[in-house]
């Protein structure tokens, strides 16, 4: 009975502290007003709770989505344009993609997270708190039942972590009910406080967590989705805007508890590198993941294709894989990851995915945006010409021109002239066709899996009309798919191809036309850049402990290690390994792996939020969106491949964009929340 009232008055403290009306509905919920005994020794009672714990981690909480629910999906490499305000009367109130990236939201948008996170983590806890209490379940269904739990609380704080910074965390065994408002009211948690608790809760749900699930379960964590999920935490802790970082000192110093003592690390503790290597080590340690590979096709269909064999590299083409690419196709090895032909059973590097349950906003609806008119699709998701330009060459250059729209360039000019039919003809600039640009010629795989260039092929083979499959789409004005006074056009001209499976169309705005994705909520990509990224920043030695303490490990910036890390991603990739002299100098390494990850990542929720950790966004965000000449006919072609500024976008950023504000009504809940510099609010 003390730990049954103990859960009450938890229960009580949370719904005053972090629930909305709607929370408290008596129609809803209706666990909490059973005893907790009888819920606790109902199988199906149970199995219940616990999916009403997992339930909060879609919609708002999704780490793919549509913008609908995540803009954080777009930043400097996407956009959106269908919610411009400008465009769409209808929705003035929408957070349109200027609106987003120019700071211009309030305390109240947006805030579905924090809600669902909270109630989330109150479910998950009384759950934790009663799972043993139970006779009608074996002890090893308790065990991973609980661990479930206990890793689904740890993902909500880190949602939490990520998207709003420090916050409170929720006392284990409550609070005393007879206690004032005030005394109920909790201060929010250090950055690292709250890192540290989402760490030590990962290794408790790790150790009951299995190594892996089947395909009807892929939805629900494992050992390696817990380890993984303390890696990223204990990277972006490690990170210059938690971790002393000059450029946002500022910030830092005004980002406060209700004493006065800051949120966010002032000084600089290079052992949180190490941790962070440490953390991602256990991962791969665990043998349990691997980056996907597609085979090697001498012949192929239209959809897919024969393997386009990279430019010959002396150490990497007559190797197989993992040494070299002799036997894979990196193009389908990568486009596969996210199209959905994969399943997630098959997929050896996804380690943690909410499957295909991504509610109203989810990949699909991404992808319907991505389409071109002539599948239906809105024709409103497009990529900036920075992003265009980060894929490299598939000989590993950069691309011609490469950033001289801001004046960082090295001088080089863009490719002119365009393919020819002779060209086609011949097999030269494979996947181009005639009249496309040859500033997209010999680019690297991932460029033609994830960019729809101006001229690429759109397959949309389940086009009930034929004349509709197989074509190219150009986005010159008047194509069809270019310029127009509605809101269905490029901004830049340049669109997006990771997510889209050949078969996809909207064709009768049906979804069931769009073959499902399954979420890549982390992937081992990720895991081994975060790897590679941590021992660069590495001075010093350290030993640090693995996860479930069987060994200890020596951590220190090591060649032979980054490489082990970031060779198989750039192999994948038909791409040669970075050289020994890139590897050589910390500062050439870093750039190359913020890059890589730019690259790598793309469409991912990670550049949003990478460029705010690595204090990289005062820069980034406040060059001007560049784009092709949408203006320009096909009759002006050349026009049209020169880089122009994007006038329909707009890109700032101010210090207060660091984290999301903190809603006034969540303010006026509790007494000692204190708000995210910049943002308004509370006073009595």
């Amino acid at each position: 009975m003390k730990k049954i009232k103990a859960i009450s008055i938890f229960c009580l403290m949370v719904t005053l502290l972090f629930s909305c009306k709607k929370y408290l509905k008596t129609d809803e919920y209706f666990k909490d007003r059973m005893d907790l005994d009888k819920s606790f020794n109902n199988v199906e009672y149970i199995e219940e709770w616990l999916a009403n714990s997992y339930s909060y981690l879609t919609g708002a909480n999704a780490d793919v989505a549509s913008k609908g629910f995540e803009p954080f999906n777009f930043s400097d490499d996407i956009y959106y344009g269908d919610r411009d305000v400008n465009y769409d009367v209808t929705n003035a109130g929408a957070l349109s993609y200027n609106r987003f990236s120019l700071g211009n939201y309030h305390e109240d948008e947006k805030q579905g997270s924090w809600t669902q996170c909270y109630q989330g983590i109150r479910s998950a806890s009384i759950f934790i708190q009663n799972i043993d209490n139970s006779t009608v379940i074996s002890d090893e269904d308790k065990a991973d039942y609980k661990a479930q739990a206990r890793f689904v609380r740890a993902y909500y704080y880190w949602l939490l972590l990520r998207k709003y910074g420090p916050v409170p965390i929720m006392p284990e065994d409550g609070a005393d009910y007879t206690d004032s408002y005030d005394e109920l009211a909790l201060p929010r948690n250090t950055y690292e406080q709250c890192a540290e608790y989402i760490g030590k809760e990962m290794v408790l749900a790790a150790k009951d967590l299995p190594q892996s699930r089947g395909q009807l379960a892929i939805a629900r964590p494992t050992k390696g989705a817990a380890l993984a999920t303390r890696a990223k935490v204990f990277l972006y802790a490690a990170s210059p805007l938690m971790n002393g970082g000059k450029v946002s000192m500022d910030y830092k110093e005004k980002l406060v508890d209700d004493k006065g003592n800051p949120l966010l690390s002032i000084t600089y503790d290079e052992s949180k590198w190490a941790r962070a290597a440490a953390a991602a080590k256990d991962v791969m340690r665990l043998g349990a993941y691997s980056l996907y590979v597609a085979p090697f096709t001498n012949s192929g269909t239209v959809t897919h294709p024969a393997t386009i064999v990279p430019p010959y590299n002396a150490e990497f083409s007559d190797k197989p894989w993992p040494d070299g690419w002799s036997n894979i196709d990196p193009f389908q090895s990568y486009r596969a990851l996210f199209d959905g032909e994969l399943s997630a059973a098959e997929n050896p590097e996804l380690i943690f995915t909410r499957g295909q349950n991504q509610s109203s906003e989810g990949i699909n609806v991404m992808v319907v945006h991505q389409l071109p008119r002539i599948a239906s699709g809105w024709n409103t998701h497009g990529m900036t010409l920075k992003q265009c330009d980060a894929y490299y060459m598939n000989d590993g250059k950069d691309v011609p021109g490469k950033d001289a729209e801001y004046g960082k360039g090295n001088g080089s000019q863009r490719v002119q002239g365009f393919v020819t039919d002779e060209d086609v003809a011949e097999g030269k600039y494979k996947p181009l066709e005639a009249g496309v640009s040859l500033q997209f010629a010999n680019r690297e795989p991932r460029f033609y899996a994830s960019v729809g260039y101006n001229g690429s092929v759109w397959d949309l083979t389940n086009e009930t009309e034929v004349k509709n499959r197989e074509q190219q789409v150009f986005y010159y004005r008047g194509s069809g798919n270019g310029y127009t006074n509605t809101m269905f056009w490029l901004r830049t001209g340049i669109g997006i191809k990771k997510y889209v499976n050949p078969m996809d169309t909207y064709e009768n705005n049906n979804l069931a036309n769009v073959v499902p994705k399954y979420e890549p909520a982390i992937r081992y990509a990720d895991i081994l850049l975060a790897y590679a990224e941590s021992l660069n920043e590495l001075n010093g030695s350290y030993n640090i402990p693995s996860w479930d303490s069987s060994e200890v490990y020596t951590i220190a910036r090591s060649i032979p290690e980054m490489k082990s890390a970031v060779k198989p991603i750039r192999i994948r990739a038909g791409l040669p390994d970075f050289t020994d002299a890139v590897y050589s100098s910390n500062t050439a390494l870093r750039t190359a792996i913020k890059r890589e990850r730019q690259i790598e990542l793309m469409g991912e929720q990670e550049r949003y939020y990478d460029l705010r950790r690595w204090e990289d966004a005062t820069k980034e965000l406040t060059l001007p969106i560049y784009g092709y000449n949408v203006l320009m006919t096909a009759n002006q072609r050349d026009l049209f491949h020169q880089p122009v500024e994007a006038f329909a976008l707009q890109s700032t950023f101010a210090p207060k964009m660091y984290f999301w504000p903190i809603s006034i009504e969540e303010l006026r809940r509790d007494s000692r929340m204190t708000q995210n510099p910049g943002w308004l609010t509370y006073t009595n």
